[in-house]
């Protein structure tokens, strides 16, 4: 169902909805929301950054997101914060930054924050979609309070970004996750109505709880990832294949079919080590034991350098000297993302060697790094090539053209991003994460 403009207020639909914060989340949002049939306003407060929307050159790099702003005419986009004084719901939905310990920098979300309260009608509700950690909504809803020209309310929903998938999750939301000053009393009807459109369970509960929720998802996963990783490791060492088990897994109710249980490197991106960071720091804050999330972490570091130590092994123990080619250098395909990236940690691992890399997406420009122009530039009389990102394009590169350009005929590729059946019949030594020696 689309909720169109001339409905207007007589029938509880809002006239305009903004977005105050156009990187990753707010783009990707604001344009599932005007699919949807809503007009939106999107405001930035960096001109030079609504300019380059404007004319096409968004900030990410996200399958599907170019061509959901370009066919959606709902959307407009600006630097003037004046904007959102038409609106009867704001969504704050600035990218929250984290260091590489995990600490988020909230000062620009307040910032904007304040910004937009300054500019807002008294009626308007105001929405934080960026993700905080327990308390902060709280603190805001109380300032609110105690301000005389505050928005009518404030409310935090749990965002559902994943990289290089978050168009498709914000076209079709498993749920949504509301937090409330009161969670027994029904949301303004305008947030009721733009959440309501996309036919998904929506859970409101208080504050901390919603904050909390986010945080408690990604707990989850990261075991799910640390498990699912050891037990890899072990089927390498006795022979098993993981990919054998993973069905039997799937079949089990208690662990279900969408389980994730894709063995990789570790912990990637930013918001999984963020959330282990706000747990650890509040569990010894408050007295509770925090071994678990120290071991995650550890165990994540192991696991990430999975591909150094095979690549010592089957390598450089007998070859020193060994040139490196690598296809791939963000933390999952799909994305320029690099924070946590496994790739480049094992490039810095590397210092003193020269590394030809081939991403779609990223250019590192480092000094012991040569970005090559293309998967086959970068195997240039390579001794060993090493696939740390499983784009889906390094399939179809032709395994004649690899032997080709390749010196020698080793391949660590950890996710099994190729056709390990071809490269082997072309006399490829291939090595993947949790399999066993001969598989």
């Amino acid at each position: 169902m689309h909720y169109r403009r001339w409905l207007g207020r007589s029938r509880g639909y809002p006239e305009v909805i903004g977005f105050a914060g156009l990187s990753h989340l707010g783009l990707v949002t604001s344009a599932a929301l005007a699919s949807k049939g809503f007009p939106i306003t999107g405001f930035d407060p960096d001109p030079k950054a609504v300019e380059g929307i404007l004319c096409g050159q968004l900030p990410v790099s996200e399958p599907g997101l170019a061509e959901l702003l370009a066919q959606n005419e709902r959307l407009a986009f600006t630097a003037d914060v004046t904007a959102l004084s038409n609106c009867d719901l704001v969504y704050v939905s600035l990218d929250v930054a984290t260091d590489d310990h995990g600490h988020s920098h909230l000062g620009p979300l307040t910032d904007l924050i304040d910004l937009v309260w300054s500019h807002v009608r008294p009626d308007t509700t105001i929405v934080v979609l960026s993700q905080v950690p327990p308390g902060f909504t709280r603190r805001l809803d109380r300032r609110r309070h105690d301000a005389m020209n505050g928005p009518a309310a404030i409310y935090y929903q749990v965002e559902t970004l994943i990289f290089g998938n978050a168009v498709q999750r914000a076209l079709e939301p498993e749920r949504y996750i509301v937090g409330c000053s009161d969670p027994a009393q029904p949301l303004p009807v305008p947030f009721s109505a733009v959440l309501k459109a996309f036919g998904c369970p929506i859970l409101p509960m208080r504050y901390e709880s919603a904050e909390l929720a986010k945080i408690s998802i990604n707990c989850f996963l990261v075991s799910s990832v640390s498990t699912t990783n050891m037990l890899a490791e072990v089927c390498e060492k006795v022979g098993a294949d993981w990919a054998e088990i993973v069905p039997a897994l799937r079949l089990d109710a208690r662990i279900g079919p969408k389980a994730y249980l894709s063995a990789g490197l570790g912990i990637g991106g930013g918001n999984l080590g963020r959330d282990l960071e706000t747990v650890r720091r509040m569990a010894g804050e408050l007295g509770t034991d925090t071994r678990i999330i120290d071991a995650w972490r550890a165990n994540s570091t192991y696991c990430r350098d999975w591909a150094l130590r095979q690549l010592h092994r089957c390598v450089l123990d007998q070859r020193p000297d060994a040139s490196i080619a690598m296809w791939g250098l963000a933390y999952k395909p799909d994305t320029a993302f690099t924070k946590n990236s496994p790739a480049l940690a094992l490039i810095e691992a590397l210092p003193d060697r020269q590394v030809r890399a081939y991403d779609p997406a990223v250019r590192l420009g480092r000094s012991h790094v040569v970005d090559a122009a293309d998967p086959l530039s970068a195997c240039r009389n390579a001794d060993v090539l090493l696939v740390m990102t499983p784009w889906r394009q390094f399939r179809n590169v032709p395994v004649d053209a690899v032997a080709t350009a390749m010196r020698g005929r080793t391949i660590i590729d950890p996710y099994d991003a190729l056709d390990r059946a071809r490269f082997i019949s072309a006399g490829f030594e291939h090595h993947r994460l949790g399999a066993g020696v001969g598989y």
